[in-house]
């Protein structure tokens, strides 16, 4: 007997969606992103000590970093060049760390040469920082990931160098220089030229020139371009707003052309609407804004979903897949640092796994690394706190496992819950086993209140199965009302018991 179809118009309607959303390693992805200078201490630290000359410190590996001193001969501060000495072949010594987590994508902060430890201060994007190693060790770590199923993504920070690259020094001694109109020079700038946010050791590049364009991202052997040949999956783009709609839209024009969906993710705090599809994704700091709000008390759940909901329903929801969502990174105190109430950030850290996008995940996170503002959050990877019994990492796996075995929450659609005091929403695609629900109780006190889940597929009387952990917690449903109770800081995460024990399912006649 043939198998029947018993998908509804709503179903044909976005037939194929989910599976080309599936197809697409950029949709929901997990990503996991590396200072590569703290990731993994070097096999020999005095071997590589005449690779970091005075006035540049270089660290072991049980110090912390320490706000330093503005040295204004060098136009930057002092921890800006300490220096731990990780590179890339401890990060590819680490693959099977890295793929113990599951994770789907490796992000590198800069790694191209530059002075600072930070790496955004480019002397010349074409090579890589010797203290990190070369091209080929950067071909050979894509090598590695692609063999267990994982991408690399770079950071390109092409809105700006440093003050200390050949053509940036050039073009400032000799007004006649091929590199003048590489750069915005005058005296009507401090230091001479117009630097990022005025920090003098930062130039901008003049990219209305089109030969800057051609170099950046527009040439055959392009930075941008030629990377992605090596092996490379995808750029970050530093400050993606300073360089503008139009220059990333060719940017990403240029990258999808040389290799055909590579992700293109921009740094990119505004509103995202209008930034789509200049980039492919942008890194939501809209969401990792209400996450944090909502958690410290300083947003009330129902302001928090309505700005949820809108950010998942307006600016292009393919787009939004794509985009990372973050809660910590290099450039914003740790998550311990600014949810030190640990029932509280793993609240959080469930949010950023199970709402619509791609989780980026800053290393040390998952282990509880602490840190406040710079430099204190760029501390170096604390290995001996990697146990089997750490809570921290026990969760941050849990997370992603929830990910690798709910398709929903990696390409399913959104739909925020009927709710009065609890946080909720559902991902669902076009069938009912892959639906997903979630509720969190952010305040202070315990919840219990009736929630409609919008699903007509979702079965009177069935239950709702708990798919967190093995505590076979459930719910049932009736007329698409259920009724929870959640403590302070607590959770539900549900799906459809969609085979019960004794062989009766209303499900029989459902896609």
């Amino acid at each position: 007997m043939s198998e029947i179809d018993f998908s509804n118009e709503f179903d044909r309607a976005v037939a194929g969606t989910y599976e080309r959303r599936e197809a697409d390693w950029r949709n929901g992805a997990v990503v996991y992103q590396i200072l590569v200078d703290r990731f993994a201490p070097p096999a020999d630290l005095e071997s590589k000590r005449h690779l970091y000359p005075t006035p540049k410190t270089l660290k072991t590996w049980d110090e912390v970093p320490a706000r330093g001193v503005y040295l204004e001969d060098q136009k930057l501060w002092s921890h800006e060049i300490d220096f731990w000495g990780g590179d890339l072949a401890g990060v590819r010594e680490k693959w099977d760390y890295i793929k113990s987590l599951d994770v789907d994508v490796v992000y590198l902060n800069p790694i191209h040469l530059s002075y600072t430890n930070h790496r955004y201060d480019a002397l010349d994007y074409a090579v890589v920082t010797p203290e990190f190693g070369d091209r080929d060790d950067v071909k050979e770590l894509a090598k590695t990931l692609h063999d267990h199923g994982m991408r690399l993504v770079l950071d390109g920070v092409f809105n700006h160098m440093g003050r200390n690259s050949e053509r940036f020094k050039e073009a400032m001694a000799d007004p006649k220089s091929k590199f003048r109109d590489w750069f915005f020079i005058g005296d009507e700038f401090p230091g001479g030229a117009r630097s990022w946010w005025l920090a003098e050791n930062l130039p901008e590049l003049n990219l209305e020139n089109p030969k800057v364009r051609k170099y950046v991202y527009g040439g055959k052997n392009s930075i941008v371009r030629s990377f992605l040949r090596d092996g490379v999956d995808g750029w970050r783009l530093d400050v993606a707003v300073d360089i503008g709609m139009k220059w990333l839209q060719e940017l990403t024009d240029a990258a999808h052309e040389e290799k055909p969906g590579s992700l293109v993710v921009g740094e990119i705090a505004n509103y995202p609407k209008e930034w789509f599809p200049s980039v492919d994704a942008v890194m939501n700091f809209s969401v990792r804004e209400i996450i944090l709000k909502m958690m410290n008390g300083a947003m009330n759940v129902q302001h928090a979903q309505r700005m949820i909901n809108r950010i998942y329903g307006e600016p292009g929801y393919e787009h939004t897949l794509k985009s990372w969502l973050f809660l910590d990174n290099h450039d914003t105190a740790r998550l311990a640092h600014a949810l030190p109430d640990g029932q509280r950030r793993h609240l959080a850290q469930l949010l950023q796994f199970t709402l619509p996008g791609a989780p980026n995940l800053y290393y040390g996170t998952e282990i509880g690394m602490d840190g406040g503002d710079d430099p204190e959050m760029r501390a170096p990877m604390r290995w001996d706190w990697v146990s089997d019994h750490n809570s921290h990492l026990i969760w941050t796996k849990r997370l992603i496992q929830l990910r690798k075995d709910h398709r929903a929450l990696r390409v399913g659609d959104y739909r925020p819950l009927e709710t009065d005091r609890l946080f909720g929403f559902e991902r669902y695609t076009d069938r009912v086993e892959d639906t997903v629900v979630v509720l969190v109780n952010p305040t202070h006190e315990t919840i219990t209140e009736p929630v409609m889940i919008a699903n007509s597929k979702l079965m009177n009387t069935f239950k709702l199965l708990n798919v967190i952990d093995d505590s076979g917690d459930f719910e049932p449903i009736y007329c698409g009302i259920t009724t929870v109770t959640i403590p302070p800081g607590g959770f539900k995460v549900f799906a459809p018991e969609i085979h019960p024990d004794g062989g009766y399912s209303s499900y029989k006649r459902v896609q």
